[in-house]
């Protein structure tokens, strides 16, 4: 098959044959359709110090997808050739303690899809079957591709009630972009998002944003003033890993007000835990998705009229990688999908 590959360290990936994956008794082999560019993907790309240090080529990289099975484990009996499935990219261990409480999104033994085992920029992909999801009729394909990074903005947007609510998004890359969305379904009633970059800005504005301010030129404060707003933001998803974002939402926030961290810094973030303390604020770290409950409520809400499909910018075919990667780190994009049946 043909798939996309971190040959050796260093900078690039290359399009190569490599042999078909194998599969067990509980295994799952999809054929993949399309593929969404993650930034873990531009991270693995670019062999940056992350990258250098958890990365072992030869690897076939990737792990948004969509697909349709092709082949089943003799133990599967659930799931046939032909349903239209994605998989949950955390392959997790199954017996440690938070996985046999059924939390197995903590599991500290996971295995990342298209990190630590071969991934799905590829023509074929293998996943256990507890790792897979079969999508409800009608989900679109290209969301459908998407649906990872999707539960990671689902799980950060809901981690605490936003229905009524005032909601600061810092950050419009594409999870951010989706999260605008889904706080503004689930019942939100000011969105603001902070972001520099005004095609993101813009992009945010059609996932329904209140207001999608440069953070340079216009002050939080400033803005909760026309918005006629009193205490401050009741919840802040912080999607950006910037320091300087972080520190000034936390100075915006309400008294008992909730941050959800998704954003990943890269470099050490000093706090003045004064902030959080004396406004009895909550901060919770937001990895990956809830297995499955976020999956569950990706799909309802997509079938009770969410559309994310603004977020999704760009399309490519998968021989054009390069241009896919290139569009996807311009910060000029959304979401970048590589169609594998080209």
């Amino acid at each position: 098959m043909l798939a996309l590959v971190k040959t050796a360290a260093g900078p690039g990936l290359s399009l190569e044959t490599v042999p078909d994956p194998e599969f067990g008794i509980n295994d799952v082999v999809v054929r993949v359709r399309k593929t969404g560019i993650c930034g873990t993907d531009l991270h693995i790309e670019s062999w940056d110090p992350w990258a250098a240090k958890t990365i072992e080529p030869p690897l076939v990289v990737g792990h948004e997808f969509v697909g349709e099975i092709v082949e089943v484990g003799s133990n599967v009996y659930e799931l046939h050739p032909g349903d239209l499935v994605s998989g949950e990219g955390h392959v997790v261990c199954g017996v440690c303690r938070h996985c046999l409480a059924g939390r197995r999104h903590l599991c500290a033994h996971t295995i990342g899809l298209g990190v630590g085992r071969d991934g799905a920029f590829a023509e074929y992909v293998v996943l256990p079957v507890t790792n897979i999801w079969h999508h409800a009729a009608r989900i679109d394909e290209e969301v459908a591709s998407i649906f990872d990074p999707f539960g990671n903005a689902v799980h950060t947007a809901l981690s605490f009630p936003v229905l009524g609510e005032d909601v600061l998004v810092s950050g419009a890359g594409p999870i951010g972009l989706m999260a605008t969305a889904v706080v503004r379904h689930a019942g939100a009633r000011h969105v603001v998002v902070s972001e520099p970059n005004p095609f993101r800005r813009e992009l945010a504005m059609r996932m329904g944003a209140t207001m999608a301010i440069d953070p340079r030129e216009r002050g939080l404060g400033d803005v909760m003033g026309e918005l006629g707003m009193v205490e401050g933001y009741d919840v802040v998803l912080e999607m950006s890993g910037n320091p300087t974002a972080l520190r000034t939402a936390l100075g915006v926030m309400a008294h008992g007000g909730n941050m959800a961290v998704l954003g990943i810094p890269t470099e050490e973030i000093s706090l003045d835990l004064n902030e959080i303390v004396f406004k009895m604020l909550t901060v919770r770290g937001i990895y990956g998705r809830e297995m499955y409950e976020t999956w569950y409520k990706m799909t309802v809400m997509l079938q009770s009229g969410l559309d994310i499909r603004p977020a999704i910018t760009h399309r490519f075919g998968f021989r054009d990688y390069e241009a896919a990667f290139a569009a996807a780190r311009s910060g000029d994009s959304g979401k970048v999908i590589m169609d594998w049946t080209q």
